[in-house]
């Protein structure tokens, strides 16, 4: 009776270290698909491996792939990988959220449900997506195609298509979990659009309409954030996003290019 007692407690606490790890992969997981470089999702994952209780946390990541090792005091070691599916994005309000309940957490850990819990809300809160990533393509686009010199009809005309990219990407992102492909047809799609228009509306600039929209699809962060990784010491996903940034502005120079060709 004792044995088989002290036997459903190890289990559980088995149970509840897995869970912990699965826990603390979506928390990497959700910081890599918003646009967190390598080793701030390394460094946060470790302090909280080690604010629950682990000797040593050993995390491996790359742009698409994570594995953890956590070590604890009693000699055992627990191990989880997870696989990226999810292109690489941008959302700093979830970044941070993590951020703070990291710190939270690691000032004064909670019980695993409630961490649990609080990583779903974040996941989930998509409050002021829609608005903030209409109405923010829209004056971006507009902006810079005023910027580089076109008139106010440029951007509006720009902003106009800032809303068809939104939509591509919000309908068309769920279907193409390869960006580059994703990139190649959504700068197509929105070329074609904007050379038939400045090809009947005079006094339109299609050169700084497709500036404006182009800034849009353009890898800025990841190319920033690959910068980055080189300069820390994680060469290898320094060089993996790098090269990712580079073939995503080529096939974003492929649908512009392409559009143009056929229309003119």
């Amino acid at each position: 009776m004792g044995f088989g007692l002290a036997e459903e407690l190890e289990k559980k606490t088995v149970y509840e270290q897995k869970i912990f790890l699965h826990t603390l992969l979506d928390v990497g997981e959700v910081m890599l698909a918003n646009g967190a470089e390598i080793k701030r999702v390394e460094d946060t994952m470790e302090r909280m491996g080690r604010a629950y209780g682990a000797s040593r946390m050993n995390v491996f990541s790359i742009i698409s792939f994570i594995m953890v090792t956590m070590s604890l005091p009693d000699g055992q070691e627990v191990t989880q990988t997870r696989r990226i599916l999810k292109p690489a994005g941008t959302d700093f309000e979830k970044l941070e959220e993590l951020n703070r309940l990291s710190r939270r957490y690691c000032s004064q850990p909670m019980s695993i449900e409630e961490l649990h819990g609080e990583v779903e809300k974040i996941k989930a809160d998509n409050r002021h997506e829609l608005v903030c990533s209409y109405l923010g393509s829209m004056l971006i686009a507009a902006g810079f195609a005023v910027f580089f010199g076109g008139s106010v009809w440029d951007g509006l005309v720009s902003a106009a298509f800032a809303v068809l990219i939104c939509l591509l990407q919000r309908h068309l992102d769920a279907f193409c979990t390869n960006r580059l492909v994703f990139n190649v047809i959504a700068s197509f799609l929105a070329g074609v659009g904007i050379c038939l228009v400045t090809k009947y509306v005079p006094g339109l600039n299609q050169d700084k309409i497709i500036i404006g929209d182009i800034m849009l699809l353009i890898p800025g962060i990841a190319l920033t954030n690959s910068i980055k990784d080189m300069l820390v010491g994680d060469t290898l996903s320094g060089v993996l996003r790098l090269i990712e940034a580079l073939l995503w502005a080529g096939a974003l120079a492929c649908g512009f290019m392409a559009a143009i060709g056929i229309v003119t």
